[in-house]
């Protein structure tokens, strides 16, 4: 079976509070990217295609609560809130580390990945 196709609704699920990172064993996402020295040239195109931009709203929030938030490892997809109380969904795709977890893992199989320009992305020096 697909991984994609395994979603399900977020209403059968009780929402998880995990711990603050103690930045000792744990850590936040974005010191996690920080790590992964993941460097991409500015003012590129996305390499996070949606096929279809308003599906992460209409779609896969009200339905999953929009997983795209918790399943990528690197808080690249946020959903974020203007002072007028409007929701937006945000690609931060300068943090992607190139994992590929978006293109397999997204419900409505709407974000593809693509290779980005300039060869960017994490450095893994010491593996």
């Amino acid at each position: 079976h697909e991984d994609y196709a395994q979603m399900r609704p977020a209403t059968e699920f009780t929402p998880i509070d995990y711990p603050k990172p103690d930045n000792v064993l744990s850590f936040d996402k974005l010191t996690s990217v920080f790590l992964s020295n993941t460097n991409h040239e500015e003012n590129q195109p996305c390499h996070l295609v949606l096929k279809d931009s308003s599906v992460p709203l209409s779609k896969n929030l009200p339905l999953y609560a929009e997983p795209a938030q918790r399943y990528c490892p690197a808080g690249v997809y946020e959903i974020v809130e203007s002072e007028a109380g409007e929701a937006s969904f945000q690609i931060n795709s300068q943090n992607c580390v190139h994992c590929k977890t978006c293109d397999i893992k997204d419900p409505a199989q709407n974000i593809t990945w693509v290779t980005p320009e300039g060869g960017g992305g994490p450095n893994y020096p010491n593996m």
